[in-house]
């Protein structure tokens, strides 16, 4: 996973939210207006600063890869929406507190990396959301450490281990919190831990139906 975003990780339901919500990840409510803002904000930022577009382009960079059509730009902001509550509850599993002094050395660390603003626009989301991908980011480095690892010595075997330690735990906690998802954004995919696009299927001749 990349230095910058934690991981992308999120877990899917059986049920449908109700109308209006992007998602509910253990009763808190995403919903579809918010959703659409923070991409439509995101899209004008974005198009504005060289640096996230450079940085997005970079297949080497610290934001993850997102692919630049109007669904993708939603998928992509939802699960990173998500994955702020889902390291909130990995932090609490593992007995870690983040505090504000941390979420700032995190911001630092970004803004080292490439600014911390223009990271935030290459990962999906606008600047208002750049202290809360600080945050998650801090929440993987406290991890890490109380798993015996040296985030500043990303070579180090012992950070290895703690960094899919890290990675395991984000899936494990994602796949019990109770998150539905929309089903008009998508599914989750255990697998690639993020929310993949809507998958159809042609029904037999005999129905003349079509489904996700």
């Amino acid at each position: 996973m990349g230095a910058a975003v934690a991981a992308t990780a999120l877990a899917g339901c059986g049920g449908s939210p109700k109308v209006g919500t992007a998602a509910l990840v253990d009763g808190d409510r995403i919903t579809v207006t918010s959703l659409s803002q923070t991409v439509r904000d995101w899209r004008v930022q974005f198009r504005k600063d060289p640096r996230a577009n450079d940085l997005r382009a970079n297949p080497g960079n610290p934001a993850p890869q997102i692919a630049g059509d109007s669904d993708s730009d939603l998928r992509g902001a939802l699960t990173l929406l998500i994955n702020f509550d889902v390291a909130d509850e990995v932090a609490h599993r593992a007995g870690v507190t983040v505090t504000g002094s941390e979420v700032d050395t995190a911001l630092g660390v970004l803004n080292r990396r490439g600014g911390a603003e223009s990271i935030t626009l290459a990962s999906g989301l606008p600047r208002d959301r750049t202290r809360d991908l600080a945050r998650m980011f801090a929440t993987q480095i406290a991890v890490m450490r109380k798993f015996g690892g040296d985030p500043a010595d990303p070579l180090n075997p012992a950070t290895q281990q703690a960094g899919q330690r890290w990675e395991e735990l984000f899936r494990t906690t994602a796949d019990r919190m109770n998150i539905e998802i929309n089903p008009r954004y998508g599914t989750y995919d255990p697998d690639k831990v993020e929310v993949g696009p809507v998958r159809y299927r042609l029904s037999s001749p005999d129905s003349g139906t079509r489904g996700a």
